[in-house]
């Protein structure tokens, strides 16, 4: 690991005012500086000389950046700053957003969601052994093919895998898609964007070297969640190879609500650890847009799901792992 000088500023337009970008920076071994939330990614990247930097800028000490609160309307703001395990406890977040909480209170372990941030969940970078070697000049890293197309790909993508077969990291980013999120950015003069969080991730088909539309000079700094409608129903289902602390193979949110009939009038259904960024299976949504939930119409969208899957040479045996996910997760909204 490289020498680098460690700054805690106080402010937001401070700590914004000094940052680039991580993804830049592994590509160029950029020397300027990069922030650090939680630091669990942080700190892979600086073992492996992935990155160089020569400042670490710490947002622990800007206050408010890890309040978790409501407004007058009821929609819900989680800073970037607050610990998964704060998330995922929140009684706020267990009332109203049980699929977030389910999520996030199964992403790696106790010790890890204790110091891992929200905002650095969604921020962090791909976990593909190619790009994470530094032995393999992979395209994200300007490199002039992806190594995972031919090569290990048993945890690669199934969708949008025909330039770079990465999968999106965040387990909490599928939940908080299916769910409509916002994201929250401030930049160094004060000015404040937000972007859908379905927006906010970015494919290799727009930018092969990014996987998020952070700018340079601007900070993640809350999410914001609408509140979700009385008649509204959420379920998350993930499997991995362990029952904890470990990526999973695949992962599914589906949040829906059902009119006085029990007829499916709105619903969202996302795939997490199948394409570069969460994917929204829209063939199933149409699949129950207008059905009385069941057995035979959730078999229907499960199978719908996986309408255009591209599977590589060693992870067909995620399309049906990815369907039977879909078809639970639908029914267990009506538990």
């Amino acid at each position: 690991m490289n020498r680098f000088a460690y700054a805690n500023p106080a402010t937001l337009a401070e700590a914004a005012a000094t940052t680039g970008l991580v993804a830049q920076a592994m590509v160029t071994l950029d020397e300027g500086a990069v922030l650090k939330a939680g630091g669990i990614d942080l700190l892979d990247l600086l073992k492996s000389e992935l990155l160089t930097p020569s400042v670490v800028v710490n947002l622990r000490a800007i206050k408010g950046l890890d309040v978790i609160a409501q407004d007058a309307t009821g929609n819900l703001s989680i800073g970037a700053m607050a610990t998964l395990a704060e998330v995922a406890a929140h009684p706020l977040v267990r009332a109203s957003y049980p699929a977030l909480a389910t999520a996030i209170a199964g992403a790696a372990g106790p010790q890890l969601r204790n110091v891992a941030t929200i905002g650095g969940n969604l921020l962090q970078r791909p976990h593909c052994w190619y790009l994470r070697s530094p032995a393999h000049h992979c395209l994200r890293k300007g490199g002039g093919h992806c190594f995972a197309i031919r090569g290990e790909n048993q945890y690669h993508a199934i969708f949008d895998n025909h330039a770079c077969a990465i999968v999106h990291p965040s387990t909490a980013a599928t939940a908080l898609v299916a769910l409509k999120a916002e994201v929250e950015l401030h930049e160094a003069q004060g000015a404040v964007r937000r972007l859908p969080l379905e927006d906010f991730f970015v494919g290799p088909d727009d930018d092969i070297q990014r996987e998020n539309a952070l700018r340079p000079r601007e900070v993640l700094t809350a999410i914001r969640l609408r509140k979700p409608p009385a008649s509204t129903r959420m379920a998350h289902l993930r499997q991995g190879e362990k029952a904890g602390f470990d990526w999973p193979l695949a992962d599914v949110a589906v949040v829906l609500t059902l009119d006085l009939e029990g007829i499916c009038r709105e619903v969202c259904v996302v795939l997490g650890a199948a394409a570069p960024v969460p994917h929204r299976a829209r063939a199933a949504e149409q699949a129950l847009l207008g059905q009385r939930l069941d057995d035979a119409t959730a078999s229907d969208a499960a199978r719908a799901a996986l309408r255009g899957a591209t599977p590589l040479s060693h992870n067909d045996y995620k399309l049906a792992l990815f369907e039977t996910l879909v078809r639970r997760a639908i029914l267990a909204t009506l538990a």
